[in-house]
């Protein structure tokens, strides 16, 4: 009797040849169980709507809607303080307040110190490169609106 062994390789070997084919030729038709992972409403590829095609939100309606919202929370605020005892706020001056841009904030003599000294850093490996040094005070000027947008 012969060793079995070469007829289960050769077998196995042909029926995995034979279970590929069918696979590839099942994957045509409407694609496989596998290639609809993560197609869900979250991944890229998915068929929600694309937030590109919807219209822009103007700045108006943005601001009015972030007014609206800040409204609703200290009008809720301020009935909790008048339920306490306490005077009730006053809403249109708080959103006045809460609304209005932030001051510019002059950088400290520190900040501006180290900025100058950067710059004079800078100024002096431009120098040993053949470059131009650089305007010190606009410069100066320059990093600190970077560094305070």
């Amino acid at each position: 009797m012969q060793s079995i062994f070469p007829i289960v390789v050769f077998g196995a070997v042909a029926l995995s040849v034979v279970m590929s084919m069918v696979f590839f030729a099942g994957r045509g038709s409407g694609g496989s169980m596998y290639d609809q992972i993560g197609a869900g409403g979250i991944s890229r590829d998915s068929e929600a709507p694309n937030r590109d095609s919807e219209p822009a939100v103007s700045a108006s309606a943005e601001r009015a809607e972030q007014e609206r919202e800040i409204r609703q929370m200290l009008r809720a605020k301020s009935e909790r303080l008048e339920r306490r005892g306490k005077p009730a706020l006053d809403i249109d001056g708080e959103i006045a307040r809460l609304l209005a841009p932030a001051p510019r904030s002059t950088p400290d003599a520190g900040l501006v110190e180290e900025v100058r000294q950067l710059v004079q850093a800078k100024n002096a490996r431009r120098v040993r490169k053949g470059l131009e040094p650089l305007d010190l005070d606009a410069e100066v000027e320059r990093t600190l609106a970077e560094l305070n947008p």
